[in-house]
Protein backbone atom coordinates (compact mmCIF):
# COMPACT_ATOMS: atom_id res chain seq x y z
CA UNK A 1 0.00 0.00 0.00
CA UNK A 2 1.38 3.45 -1.30
CA UNK A 3 2.25 5.78 2.06
CA UNK A 4 0.26 9.17 2.16
CA UNK A 5 2.35 11.94 3.05
CA UNK A 6 0.31 14.11 5.03
CA UNK A 7 0.11 18.19 3.76
CA UNK A 8 -0.49 21.03 6.04
CA UNK A 9 -0.76 24.77 3.76
CA UNK A 10 -0.21 27.35 7.00
CA UNK A 11 -0.52 31.08 6.81
CA UNK A 12 -4.10 31.12 5.91
CA UNK A 13 -5.95 34.41 7.02
CA UNK A 14 -9.01 34.02 4.46
CA UNK A 15 -12.31 32.67 4.55
CA UNK A 16 -12.31 31.07 0.22
CA UNK A 17 -8.84 30.21 0.96
CA UNK A 18 -10.28 27.92 3.76
CA UNK A 19 -12.17 26.53 1.54
CA UNK A 20 -10.29 25.99 -2.04
CA UNK A 21 -7.39 24.65 0.14
CA UNK A 22 -9.56 21.94 1.54
CA UNK A 23 -11.38 21.69 -1.61
CA UNK A 24 -7.58 20.94 -3.16
CA UNK A 25 -6.71 18.33 -1.04
CA UNK A 26 -4.87 19.51 1.93
CA UNK A 27 -4.96 17.52 5.47
CA UNK A 28 -3.95 20.41 7.83
CA UNK A 29 -4.12 24.25 7.31
CA UNK A 30 -1.91 26.14 9.97
CA UNK A 31 -2.67 29.69 11.41
CA UNK A 32 -0.72 32.58 12.97
CA UNK A 33 -0.82 33.71 15.89
CA UNK A 34 2.31 35.18 16.27
CA UNK A 35 2.01 38.93 16.13
CA UNK A 36 4.86 39.81 14.25
CA UNK A 37 3.87 37.45 11.09
CA UNK A 38 2.72 39.48 8.30
CA UNK A 39 0.28 36.41 8.17
CA UNK A 40 -1.15 36.56 11.97
CA UNK A 41 -4.96 36.17 12.38
CA UNK A 42 -6.55 37.59 15.48
CA UNK A 43 -8.29 35.33 17.83
CA UNK A 44 -11.41 36.12 16.22
CA UNK A 45 -10.49 36.08 12.83
CA UNK A 46 -9.18 32.72 13.48
CA UNK A 47 -12.81 31.62 14.86
CA UNK A 48 -14.47 32.74 11.80
CA UNK A 49 -12.20 31.18 10.01
CA UNK A 50 -12.33 27.51 11.76
CA UNK A 51 -16.20 27.66 10.55
CA UNK A 52 -15.13 26.95 7.03
CA UNK A 53 -13.00 23.88 8.35
CA UNK A 54 -14.57 20.50 6.95
CA UNK A 55 -14.71 17.25 9.35
CA UNK A 56 -11.29 14.91 9.57
CA UNK A 57 -9.68 18.74 8.15
CA UNK A 58 -6.43 19.42 11.22
CA UNK A 59 -6.74 23.10 11.98
CA UNK A 60 -3.08 24.13 13.47
CA UNK A 61 -2.00 26.78 15.46
CA UNK A 62 1.38 28.94 15.56
CA UNK A 63 2.48 29.82 18.61
CA UNK A 64 5.98 31.95 18.96
CA UNK A 65 6.44 32.43 23.02
CA UNK A 66 3.10 32.94 24.25
CA UNK A 67 1.98 32.65 27.87
CA UNK A 68 -0.74 30.78 29.08
CA UNK A 69 -2.66 33.06 29.67
CA UNK A 70 -2.23 34.37 26.25
CA UNK A 71 -3.13 30.57 24.74
CA UNK A 72 -5.72 30.29 26.38
CA UNK A 73 -7.63 33.41 25.54
CA UNK A 74 -7.27 32.41 21.90
CA UNK A 75 -8.36 28.71 22.43
CA UNK A 76 -11.58 30.40 24.48
CA UNK A 77 -12.27 31.59 20.95
CA UNK A 78 -10.60 29.75 18.54
CA UNK A 79 -10.43 25.79 19.38
CA UNK A 80 -7.32 25.19 17.47
CA UNK A 81 -7.08 21.00 17.29
CA UNK A 82 -2.74 20.91 17.29
CA UNK A 83 -0.15 23.69 18.63
CA UNK A 84 2.61 24.39 16.71
CA UNK A 85 5.40 26.04 18.66
CA UNK A 86 8.07 27.93 17.13
CA UNK A 87 10.35 30.30 19.75
CA UNK A 88 12.01 29.62 22.73
CA UNK A 89 9.93 26.94 24.44
CA UNK A 90 11.72 24.66 26.35
CA UNK A 91 10.24 21.10 26.59
CA UNK A 92 8.94 21.58 30.59
CA UNK A 93 7.34 24.65 28.78
CA UNK A 94 5.61 23.67 26.01
CA UNK A 95 4.16 20.50 27.96
CA UNK A 96 2.83 23.37 30.21
CA UNK A 97 1.35 24.92 27.99
CA UNK A 98 -0.35 22.45 25.67
CA UNK A 99 -1.60 20.82 28.78
CA UNK A 100 -3.26 24.01 29.91
CA UNK A 101 -5.38 24.04 27.04
CA UNK A 102 -5.38 20.15 26.67
CA UNK A 103 -4.23 19.92 22.88
CA UNK A 104 -1.57 17.78 21.34
CA UNK A 105 1.44 19.91 20.07
CA UNK A 106 4.59 19.70 17.84
CA UNK A 107 7.98 21.45 17.93
CA UNK A 108 10.15 23.37 15.16
CA UNK A 109 13.26 22.66 15.15
CA UNK A 110 15.21 25.21 13.27
CA UNK A 111 18.32 23.31 11.32
CA UNK A 112 21.51 25.02 11.38
CA UNK A 113 24.29 24.34 9.26
CA UNK A 114 26.40 22.67 11.82
CA UNK A 115 23.26 20.46 13.09
CA UNK A 116 23.73 16.82 13.14
CA UNK A 117 21.44 13.65 13.01
CA UNK A 118 22.53 12.62 16.83
CA UNK A 119 21.15 16.48 17.76
CA UNK A 120 17.90 15.61 15.37
CA UNK A 121 17.52 12.03 17.63
CA UNK A 122 18.49 13.96 20.92
CA UNK A 123 15.44 16.37 20.49
CA UNK A 124 12.78 14.69 19.44
CA UNK A 125 14.06 12.01 22.47
CA UNK A 126 13.90 14.61 24.74
CA UNK A 127 10.44 16.35 24.17
CA UNK A 128 8.94 12.86 24.21
CA UNK A 129 10.22 11.96 27.34
CA UNK A 130 8.92 15.85 28.68
CA UNK A 131 5.32 15.68 27.67
CA UNK A 132 2.54 12.66 26.21
CA UNK A 133 1.20 15.69 24.57
CA UNK A 134 3.84 15.75 22.09
CA UNK A 135 3.00 14.42 18.30
CA UNK A 136 6.59 15.12 16.91
CA UNK A 137 9.34 17.58 15.42
CA UNK A 138 8.64 20.12 12.53
CA UNK A 139 11.90 20.59 10.97
CA UNK A 140 12.96 23.97 9.10
CA UNK A 141 15.61 26.00 8.45
CA UNK A 142 17.15 28.00 10.93
CA UNK A 143 17.10 32.07 10.48
CA UNK A 144 17.61 35.15 12.75
CA UNK A 145 13.54 35.62 13.05
CA UNK A 146 11.07 33.14 14.54
CA UNK A 147 8.11 31.58 12.02
CA UNK A 148 9.05 29.68 8.41
CA UNK A 149 11.90 30.37 6.53
CA UNK A 150 11.00 29.82 3.03
CA UNK A 151 14.91 28.29 2.90
CA UNK A 152 16.00 24.99 2.07
CA UNK A 153 18.22 23.02 4.14
CA UNK A 154 20.00 20.25 4.26
CA UNK A 155 17.97 17.06 3.90
CA UNK A 156 20.27 14.18 4.21
CA UNK A 157 21.05 15.64 7.77
CA UNK A 158 17.12 13.60 9.11
CA UNK A 159 18.39 10.32 10.32
CA UNK A 160 16.32 7.71 8.13
CA UNK A 161 14.54 6.26 11.74
CA UNK A 162 13.07 9.55 12.49
CA UNK A 163 12.09 10.91 8.91
CA UNK A 164 8.82 8.98 9.64
CA UNK A 165 8.06 10.77 12.04
CA UNK A 166 8.97 14.71 10.87
CA UNK A 167 6.79 17.02 9.38
CA UNK A 168 9.80 18.62 6.25
CA UNK A 169 9.12 22.28 6.44
CA UNK A 170 11.71 25.16 4.95
CA UNK A 171 11.71 26.35 0.88
CA UNK A 172 9.01 24.01 0.21
CA UNK A 173 7.71 24.52 -3.62
CA UNK A 174 5.87 22.76 -6.53
CA UNK A 175 9.40 22.76 -7.76
CA UNK A 176 11.00 20.62 -5.31
CA UNK A 177 8.28 18.96 -3.38
CA UNK A 178 8.58 15.73 -5.39
CA UNK A 179 11.94 15.72 -4.54
CA UNK A 180 12.01 16.29 -1.09
CA UNK A 181 9.30 13.69 -0.60
CA UNK A 182 10.71 11.06 -2.40
CA UNK A 183 14.27 11.57 -0.35
CA UNK A 184 13.27 12.06 3.01
CA UNK A 185 9.77 10.51 3.05
CA UNK A 186 8.20 12.55 5.78
CA UNK A 187 5.38 12.14 7.68
CA UNK A 188 3.92 15.54 6.49
CA UNK A 189 5.07 18.47 5.00
CA UNK A 190 4.23 22.17 5.56
CA UNK A 191 4.55 25.09 3.17
CA UNK A 192 3.17 28.71 3.27
CA UNK A 193 5.36 31.26 1.21
CA UNK A 194 5.60 29.00 -1.47
CA UNK A 195 2.03 28.66 -2.61
CA UNK A 196 1.67 32.26 -2.13
CA UNK A 197 0.24 35.51 -3.79
CA UNK A 198 1.01 37.75 -1.41
CA UNK A 199 1.78 37.49 2.37
CA UNK A 200 -1.42 35.73 3.51
CA UNK A 201 -2.89 35.04 0.43
CA UNK A 202 -2.94 31.54 -1.42
CA UNK A 203 -2.54 31.05 -4.96
CA UNK A 204 -4.84 28.18 -5.59
CA UNK A 205 -2.88 26.90 -8.75
CA UNK A 206 0.13 26.54 -6.60
CA UNK A 207 -1.46 24.92 -3.88
CA UNK A 208 -3.20 22.36 -6.29
CA UNK A 209 0.06 22.00 -8.31
CA UNK A 210 2.37 21.39 -4.94
CA UNK A 211 -0.54 18.85 -3.67
CA UNK A 212 -0.21 17.11 -7.08
CA UNK A 213 3.49 17.02 -6.73
CA UNK A 214 3.43 15.44 -3.29
CA UNK A 215 1.15 12.50 -4.17
CA UNK A 216 3.38 11.62 -7.33
CA UNK A 217 6.29 10.97 -4.72
CA UNK A 218 3.57 9.11 -2.68
CA UNK A 219 3.08 7.23 -5.84
CA UNK A 220 6.94 6.35 -6.42
CA UNK A 221 8.92 3.59 -4.86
Amino acid sequence: MLKKTRIKICGITRSEDVRAVVAAGADALGFVFYPASPRYVSPELAERLLQELSPFVVSVGLFVNVSKAELQEVLAKAPIQLLQFHGDETPAQCHALANAVNRPFIRAFRVKPDTSAQDLLECEKTYRAASPLFNGLLLDTFVDSFGGSGKVFDWSLIPKELAPLVVLSGGLNVQNATDAVRRVRPFAVDISSGVELSKGIKDMAKVRAFIEAVRLADNQD
